[in-house]
């Protein structure tokens, strides 16, 4: 890491100096979002970006992903760096002049920064092409945001030895949060966020007339017993030490008020920290909520989607990229974090193949306490463009070793 060694201020000043064209992609991005996999916009804008730069190109086959490899001046290993593209369905609520223009869709978790950083630090990189060591992957992802967007590509032959950049040796992202101080970089090695699946249950009685609940089976007492018994279930059957969330966050039953309905549905979310520990989860859940169906004579369907995995990273990576921050920001700006988030990232299909770390940069809104600033995923989340520097050099100096 020549120029980083050497100077980490000039490595922050160029970042600086390219902030009006990061602040530029990163507007375009937000007013104009879009969700899921096909993102072809964000693509479009993406390669606009990239179109003067001595990068090689792979564009997704089933969706609208892009790789950018980026062959340097010296030996050395693999190293992939991510930003995810999409947005979320939300109708924004912040007053800003780059509000979205989209009905119903906007960048509510900072992903247009993140793409709007790593584009600026494709641009550093080869800018000081000769000194970057090895090769460097920029992996640009759609379907970040519940669709697996992660894992497709890496299906698709991103991680693969003939891929586009070679296996990688090493794989970082950065994730900004506003509810963190602006420049400041926090991560911590090991679990740093959860596995989320999704959760089902379908319980089914018998239908009838609500003034006589003796001649139907009804399952909406059902329903709501297994609300309370499977958070009873994870504060007695999991240990206290591996953190476990199972929230019930929707009950549906009935169309009117005097009709015993014939089913009744949850659905909710299970965040976990382990594999071992979602493993347990997943067979206790059934275990209560088919019980609890027969306690009241109505059966229970349980259906659990696997969502992302945990998102482990590898500490030796972890203290790369913190040593990295401490160069650049200053050791007072690298902060480790004492638990996990118990949010998921699509970041972890990569994680589990290839040894890297996931931080977030703080991009707390001027003039606001981070613990008072709207969250990230929140249709009021504003970012402080101001922390996208410090992204776009971390982005570049993890590049150059």
């Amino acid at each position: 890491m020549r120029d980083l060694l050497g100077a980490p201020a000039a490595l922050l000043g160029a970042a600086r100096a390219l902030q009006p064209r990061t602040v530029a992609l990163r507007r375009a991005l937000h007013r104009h979002p879009e969700t899921g996999l096909a993102l072809p916009h964000a693509l479009d804008l993406v390669r606009s970006e990239l179109a003067d730069l001595p990068l090689r190109l792979f564009a997704g086959r089933e969706l609208t992903s892009l790789v950018a490899v980026l062959d340097g001046g010296r030996p050395g290993p693999t190293t992939l760096l991510r930003a995810d593209m999409d947005a979320l369905p939300l109708q924004e609520d912040a007053t800003v002049d780059h509000a979205s223009e989209v009905p119903g869709v906007m960048h509510a978790c900072g992903h247009d920064l993140h793409t709007a950083m790593l584009a600026s630090a494709a641009r550093l990189l080869c800018a000081r092409r000769e000194d970057v060591p090895g090769r460097v992957v920029l992996m640009f992802q759609p379907g970040e945001e519940g669709h697996h967007g992660a894992r497709l590509m890496i299906d698709e032959g991103l991680l693969d030895r003939h891929g586009p950049g070679g296996r990688p040796d090493a794989a970082f992202a950065l994730h900004v949060s506003a509810t963190m101080p602006t420049g400041e970089l926090h991560l911590r090695p090991g679990p740093i966020m959860a596995a989320a699946d999704v959760l089902r249950v379908t319980v089914t009685g018998r239908g009838g007339h609500a003034s006589a609940p003796h001649h139907a089976v009804d399952p909406v007492p059902a329903a709501a017993a297994m609300v309370g018994a499977l958070q009873t279930m994870v504060t007695r059957r999991i240990d206290t030490h591996d953190p476990t969330v199972l929230t019930i966050s929707r009950i549906t039953a009935g169309t009117t008020d005097n009709v015993i309905p014939e089913t009744a549905e949850l659905v909710g979310t299970v965040r976990t920290m382990s594999e071992q520990v979602r493993r347990a989860v997943h067979r206790e859940i059934e275990r209560v909520c088919t019980h609890t169906a027969l306690a009241h004579d109505c059966t229970a369907a349980v259906r659990i989607e696997s969502g992302y995995p945990v998102t482990v990273n590898d500490p030796a990576a972890t203290a790369r990229f913190a040593d990295t921050g401490r160069r650049l920001l200053g050791d007072t700006r690298v902060c480790t974090m004492p638990t996990p988030i118990m949010g998921a990232e699509d970041f972890a299909y990569v994680l589990e193949k290839v040894p890297g770390a996931l931080a977030f940069l703080g991009a707390c809104p001027p003039g606001t306490a981070p613990h008072e600033a709207a969250p990230n995923h929140s249709n009021r989340v504003r970012f402080d463009e101001s922390a996208m520097p410090a992204g776009v050099a971390l982005y570049s100096a993890l590049a150059m070793g």
